[in-house]
């Protein structure tokens, strides 16, 4: 009979929670533990080119699937995994990271292992992944499971990361299996806090002439999307910053459009700072977001609802979870029928005369033609520049799952994400739009996602070099140039037996023929886009002229 151990109790908790794929690199410290997640019935292993790659796609699982785990060798493996676990912690992404380290006997001896500094503290990097997580465990023989329990039920409640290092020889020690489901979190919020949220959100619209909705990121972090819909099911107008331009739906009559504070079309811009009541959802205002914090809204007039408590003017009120929050806003509104709502309609596209087939391919026929190509039940993830901005001008279906990292802000952050989010949501077709730059920071991952027949459709957008770094400071200069790449003859050298598709556009016509040859595909089709080098998308563009005034005032 084979022993229980508390390698095994990680895993059926990690399986409890739903975690149905292990990503990682395997180092010696790990490989025992390796073997529980190749005989375990419910979670496969996804090995990954580098330990960042693999970082990054179990954040880009956990964003679709509510918990991400990332298996790394100590030190060397850790370290490298780092960037990816802080970009988690920063953007509230709930990942366990589980790092195999020497065992206790070589670690109380202080010995000069390999993969450490070769000064006997073996806590080193522990200490700096502390920084960046919101719990931390070192396993112990005596705690082990409790330790588990402990940290597995506050990443998910806090939906951050956590860091959970197992000595070799502690995962092999024998324990007795759960005996009981992990703790559901806590009741947040305090009832009579509620009365008097409820009774305060009544009193301000008692008065306003107008309220509006402006929705971030926090909605969708928290689950509490269903409970947004209920105050936009009343009309008011409504936004979202584009970090979290999905949790509203696009083609609703009171959509207004994205918000990006001085960058925002002018209609937004009013529609938003000058409603007598803003509801603020979950919004965290970034640089990046906000048009380098240019936007204008008076404290004084908002209804700021966070994850665990909320704002209203000078008066705070706490605890108090975002989903009651919004369903006391919802019950108000509803209160008041139609007083507020309007039919503002989403901000019309620009006539487009019809492209020429033949007519060379720019940054504006590019998003247009993506757009065009997306349907419901698409995951879509765009990597930071070029394809994030170019992507903000235009509207998605509102079955679109759309994402990217706005805060962290780590380009090649989408390559490997975009295979944990297609293991999270097998369903969903995958995008993937990412610039040349960001593509060769994570282009080994590629080969992973060939390798897990992950039918991706990729879109490189080719113009030789950093763009948006072009646009904020040194247009031409070398520094922001990049090496040459023939994108359709790397996928070929990483797909030996031929059965995905890479093909090279530069016109209208031959993009628009790719992206419907793709849809038709059942495999992984890239398309390497060729734009000019100079090429920028407007709303990229407004963002860089709003900096610039900000890097002015300061």
């Amino acid at each position: 009979m084979t022993t229980y151990t508390v390698a095994d109790y990680l895993l059926d908790r990690l399986a409890e929670s739903g975690v149905r794929h292990f990503f990682g690199v395997p180092g010696d410290f790990t490989l025992a533990f390796l073997d529980h997640v190749e005989r375990h019935p419910l979670i496969g292993w996804v090995g990954c080119a580098n330990e960042l790659g693999a970082g990054y796609a179990a954040d880009g699982y956990a964003r679709l699937h509510g918990l991400g785990a990332l298996s790394t060798t100590f030190g060397v493996g850790e370290l490298s995994a780092i960037s990816a676990v802080a970009g988690s912690y920063a953007e509230h992404v709930p990942v366990l990271h589980v790092v195999g380290a020497p065992t206790t006997a070589v670690q109380a001896a202080g010995r000069a292992s390999h993969h450490s500094l070769g000064d006997g503290d073996f806590g080193h990097f522990a200490r700096m992944t502390a920084e960046v997580t919101a719990a931390q465990e070192v396993l112990t023989a005596t705690d082990a499971t409790a330790q588990i329990d402990r940290l597995i039920t506050e990443v998910r409640h806090r939906r951050l990361p956590g860091y959970l290092l197992i000595p070799a020889d502690i995962g092999e020690t024998p324990v007795d299996p759960p005996s009981e489901p992990l703790p559901s979190p806590d009741t947040v919020t305090d009832p009579a806090v509620l009365t008097r949220f409820r009774d305060a959100v009544a009193a301000r619209l008692a008065v306003a002439d107008s309220v509006a909705v402006l929705a971030d990121i926090l909605v969708a972090r928290l689950d509490a999307e269903d409970h947004l819909h209920r105050v936009l099911e009343s009309g008011v107008p409504h936004a979202s910053l584009l970090w979290g331009r999905r949790v509203v739906d696009e083609s609703a009559s009171g959509y207004l459009g994205p918000y990006l504070g001085a960058a925002s079309a002018p209609a937004v811009r009013a529609g938003i700072e000058d409603a007598d009541v803003l509801v603020m959802a979950g919004v965290q205002f970034t640089d990046l977001t906000s048009g380098f914090f240019s936007q204008h809204i008076d404290a004084a007039r908002t209804i700021e609802i966070r994850g665990e408590h909320a704002r209203i003017g000078d008066d705070d009120f706490r605890p108090l979870a975002m989903r009651d929050a919004l369903d006391a806003v919802a019950d108000e509104l509803a209160a008041l029928p139609g007083r507020f709502a309007v039919d503002a309609g989403a901000p019309p596209v620009a006539p487009r005369p019809p492209a020429e087939a033949g007519e060379a391919l720019s940054q504006s026929a590019l998003w247009h033609e993506v757009a065009a190509f997306l349907r419901d039940g698409d995951t879509v993830l765009a990597d930071q520049g070029t394809s994030f901005y170019g992507m903000a001008g235009e509207r998605l279906p509102h079955g679109v799952v759309f994402g990217g990292q706005p805060l962290w802000a780590a380009i090649g952050f989408t390559l490997p994400a975009i295979l944990g989010a297609a293991l999270a949501r097998p369903e969903r077709r995958p995008v993937l739009l990412i610039g040349d730059g960001a593509a060769q920071l994570t282009s080994a991952e590629l080969g992973t996602l060939v390798r897990h027949g992950v039918p991706a459709v990729i879109v490189v957008v080719d113009n030789g070099g950093y763009t948006v770094e072009r646009v904020i400071h040194g247009l031409h200069e070398e520094y922001n140039d990049i090496a040459t790449w023939d994108w359709t003859a790397l996928l070929g050298a990483m797909d030996p037996r031929g059965t995905n598709v890479g093909v090279r556009v530069d016109t209208v016509g031959a993009l628009s023929d790719a992206l419907a040859a793709a849809r038709r595909s059942e495999g992984l089709t890239l398309i390497q886009a060729v734009v000019p080098q100079d090429d920028v998308p407007p709303v990229l563009a407004d963002l860089a002229a709003a900096a610039a005034a900000a890097n002015r005032r300061s």
